[in-house]
């Protein structure tokens, strides 16, 4: 007798695995290939290319992570472990700062229910996740701040901040985010910041201390708190007293032969400041400065006392401080609306005059060039005409640039120096 048998099961198809772990695993086998590679081995222009890619990739799958540890959170997933929230979960995992994963979770959450056209330019690799924190807070804050704003407000502050993020760095990027009331209420924004700096300067002074330890080893030890204003006072100061060009082979520790350590050199300035640049016989009668510190004000806010000033440094501060500090030595308010020190030279002069070299730094805040970091107290005034061939010493055709690309821009055989639009320099090596 026949016996009837069931037909075979087929063997069950694994499960599909998600796309985002797909990717995981794909890119943890791409590293895996690459733990290997000599980095050294590659061009400098693969290595160009490569760190400003990889940087860009890096903050598409930190989005990638926000957009997961957000609906994570949403399920819950700690739960099963005991784990009292997402982040605490996340933590003991990965052993990351529980404080970075709540931090981390909060930007998460801002980017997928508010803010979701800086998710997408995060997303795209466009900013980092640091620019992202920084337009998140800053519109936030306008928001919970004011509660009066028109309708649209945010968004329009979320856009105005997200193309500076495709300009600035993240510092920069929160400067100008304190300032956002300005672009989205434009009539007010003066008088409201002139009333919150004044506060903030009134605090400031109440707060400032200063206190000295002796270590008993011929060392002391000290803390102190300023206002920012005299904070960038001292900074200006120590930065013009250890400038490359002033110090030399003074930069240099002279047993090692090593650089010494931006640190140590502002050390030897502030002792230098102490030793040679105070007036102790006439203190506290004398109120003079060897270095300056230029103010910019309009000429009504400066008379009236109400508004905003702006210091070369980026600082800003009330008009009323500003009034106060413009007859003091060492300050130099630059007045908008007021009479100027003329500042075209012609062919009269071939060095650029002090007041020229106030405007050219109160204009670049120091090295022209665009990748360039140097503060003003660094930089040497060139002509953008070489005076010798006929150029001008006047404002519109000088550059202030640090040592370094002053240099370049001597060489025009080797550096072709090009302006940009925005009134900067970028140098290139000639080939």
């Amino acid at each position: 007798m026949t016996s009837i048998q069931d037909p075979p099961v087929p063997p069950s198809a694994p499960p599909t695995r998600h796309p985002v772990l797909r990717l995981t695993d794909s890119l943890a086998r791409a590293l895996d290939s690459l733990a290997d590679t000599p980095a050294w081995a590659m061009s400098p222009a693969d290595q160009r290319e490569a760190l400003v890619t990889v940087r860009s990739q890096r903050a598409r799958l930190e989005e990638l992570e926000l957009r997961v540890l957000v609906a994570a959170d949403r399920n819950q997933i700690g739960e099963d472990a005991g784990a009292t929230s997402t982040p605490a979960w996340l933590a003991d995992q990965t052993l990351a700062p529980r404080a970075t994963c709540f931090r981390e979770l909060r930007l998460a959450e801002a980017l997928d229910e508010e803010f979701d056209t800086t998710r997408r330019a995060l997303s795209a690799g466009e900013i980092d996740i640091e620019r992202a924190a920084v337009i998140v807070h800053a519109v936030s804050a306008l928001t919970d701040e004011h509660d009066d704003l028109p309708a649209g407000v945010q968004h329009a502050g979320e856009a105005h901040l997200l193309e500076l993020a495709r300009r600035y760095d993240a510092p920069r990027l929160r400067q100008l985010g304190k300032r956002l009331f300005e672009v989205v209420c434009p009539e007010a924004a003066d008088e409201a910041e002139g009333r919150t700096l004044a506060e903030e300067e009134k605090r400031a002074r109440r707060l400032a201390h200063l206190s000295l330890r002796d270590n008993g080893d011929g060392t002391s030890d000290g803390r102190f708190r300023l206002p920012t204003l005299h904070a960038e006072l001292l900074k200006k100061a120590l930065e013009a007293l250890t400038s490359p060009r002033r110090l030399g082979e003074g930069r240099m520790d002279p047993e090692t032969g090593r650089r010494l350590a931006q640190s140590t050199l502002l050390g030897h300035g502030f002792m230098e400041l102490l030793e040679r640049h105070l007036d102790l016989t006439s203190m506290p009668s004398s109120h003079g400065s060897p270095f300056t510190l230029v103010v910019t004000i309009e000429l009504d806010a400066l008379m009236s006392g109400l508004g905003v000033a702006a210091v070369e440094t980026g600082c800003r501060i009330s008009a009323g401080e500003a009034r106060r500090l413009a007859c003091k030595a060492g300050i130099i308010p630059m007045v908008l609306g007021g009479e100027s020190v003329p500042l075209d030279l012609g062919r009269e002069r071939r060095i650029f005059s002090k007041h020229q070299k106030i405007a050219l730094d109160h204009i670049y805040r120091g090295c022209a060039v665009s990748n360039c970091d140097r503060p003003p107290s660094w930089a040497e005034y060139h002509h953008e005409h070489p005076w010798h061939q006929g150029g001008r010493t006047d404002l519109n055709r000088g550059i202030p640039l640090c040592p370094s690309h002053h240099s370049m821009a001597d060489h025009p055989d080797s550096w072709n120096m090009k302006r940009r639009s925005d009134g900067g320099v970028r140098f290139n090596r000639r080939t």
